[in-house]
């Protein structure tokens, strides 16, 4: 059982990337370490779960596009909220 306090962001919650997020092959029909969502850009955490090798929080974040890129802990940051575009 995870515990609530386990995962830094929850469901519904703005994030940004923290770095360049590149295609680890999850994304088949995009070539092999493609550019999937630039530092900064803004998503929605819609999904947060555990990898099953190692047991890190993984966070399904959906960015503009709908594209729902898989994530780590240390690829997002919190999005600020100061009325500013993307």
């Amino acid at each position: 059982m995870m515990e609530a306090s386990a995962s830094r962001y929850e469901w519904g919650q703005r994030v940004r990337a923290a770095a360049n997020l590149f295609n680890d092959g999850s994304y088949p029909e995009k070539p092999s370490e493609a550019l999937l969502v630039q530092n900064g850009e803004a998503g929605d955490v819609v999904q947060v779960g555990r990898h099953t090798g190692s047991g890190s929080v993984v966070y399904m974040v959906e960015f503009a596009l709908n594209r729902v890129v898989g994530c780590f802990e240390h690829e997002l940051a919190p999005a600020q909220s100061n009325g500013g575009a993307q």
